[in-house]
């Protein structure tokens, strides 16, 4: 293609450039508009507008909080808008300046050679969690879902092999812009969409209610808190998948979607209309265990409820939240889980039960070079 002359704009300009509605950043003298990955970013759209309108070229490279590899450099490339005005230049597609120099978001043949990408995922940072799919190439290329149509009939209709799929679906892609791919293609849409603040503004004052109602069956308000903290721990879900459509299309439904799409930030938490489709057997269940008490097995299922809140909003904000220090590595170990290997890390709030069951994630695994 030929050059094309960008615009140039003063650090003042930049700088009013400073909200989720129109963020840019910059990166030496090449000016980015980063607003439609604000969403998509790993760390959270809170921590690029921490630094709107401003420089970004010391964090990309920082240590401690994150540093960023070539792939974070490439998402950028195709989010250029222009250059300081003491910089006015002309670029080409290839994120080079006419006069041949590099406008600091290009992948050269060198940085080519050192990037290792895991075999499993084909992907080799958790920054290409949210580099954009090419829906068309990637379809050829795997033959398992076109996200240019509604995914769920897909699934349904797929005739996939319980290997092939598992391996298909836990090879991240991501929808362009930020934006939700489609599930169902019909007026269903809505309810498979869910923001994290739906869970604990349903959820939380029902545990509070069904808790104070089963407290008049305790003498004592410490039994009551011990089994609740026994539901609490007790909290997991049993994965098992027949090698069936019907029990495939479960497993995208319940949690394949989301390896699938990692950072779509409404297909992370449970809709409640599935969330009470579900819940209503371990309702069931616990009170088949304590069969002999209607309260204790209440303060019970409330303690299993509660453990659910917690993980799917850790869950959610690992995805797509910047956290305090201590939780840094908690997210680095979960994005590893989608990036590198999905058999391995299972632990979302903590890593306790990978050391007991022997599925720690390792953090420097053995990849190979890409070619």
């Amino acid at each position: 293609m030929p050059s094309r002359t960008l615009p140039s704009f003063t650090t003042a300009e930049v700088e009013k450039h400073n909200t989720e509605d129109s963020c840019y950043v910059t990166v030496g003298d090449t000016v980015y508009d980063v607003t439609d990955f604000l969403e998509s970013h790993p760390g959270g759209a809170g921590l690029i507008l921490d630094y709107a309108g401003k420089d970004i070229t010391d964090i990309l490279a920082d240590e401690i909080s994150h540093r960023h590899s070539q792939t974070a450099y490439d998402v950028l490339e195709d989010s250029v808008v222009g250059y300081l005005s003491s910089t006015k230049k002309s670029a080409n597609s290839n994120g080079k300046e006419a006069n041949g120099k590099s406008t600091g978001a290009e992948t050269t043949d060198s940085d080519s050679e050192n990037v290792t990408v895991h075999p499993r995922t084909g992907m080799s940072c958790e920054e290409d969690l949210s580099k954009d799919t090419d829906y068309n190439k990637d379809f050829k290329t795997h033959k398992f879902l076109d996200l240019n149509k509604p995914l769920l009939m897909q699934v349904w209709n797929g005739g996939f092999t319980k290997e092939f799929y598992l391996d298909q679906v836990h090879r991240p892609r991501h929808y362009k812009g930020g934006a939700s791919a489609p599930l169902f293609g019909n007026f269903l849409e809505p309810l498979s969409m869910t923001p994290w603040w739906v869970i604990p503004t349903l959820w939380i004052p029902s545990v509070a209610y069904l808790l104070h109602y089963s407290n008049v069956g305790f003498t004592s308000t410490f039994y009551q808190a011990g089994y609740f903290v026994f539901g609490f721990l007790v909290w997991s879900l049993i994965d098992y998948l027949p090698d069936n459509r019907v029990g495939i299309t479960l497993h995208f439904l319940l949690h394949g979607i989301h390896h699938y799409l990692p950072m779509d930030k409404y297909r992370l938490v449970m809709p409640p209309t599935l969330f009470v489709v579900l819940a209503a057997p371990f309702w069931k269940l616990a009170h088949a265990i304590f069969f002999y008490d209607w309260y204790v097995a209440a303060t019970a299922y409330c303690g299993g409820i509660f453990g659910y809140i917690c993980y799917d909003l850790t869950h959610y904000f690992l995805h797509h939240q910047n956290l305090p220090l201590w939780y840094k590595d908690l997210k680095k170990y979960h994005l590893a889980h989608h990036f590198l290997d999905y058999e391995l890390g299972f632990g979302v709030t903590s890593r306790f039960w990978d050391v007991i069951f022997g599925t720690e994630l390792k953090m420097s695994p053995p990849v190979v070079k890409s070619k």
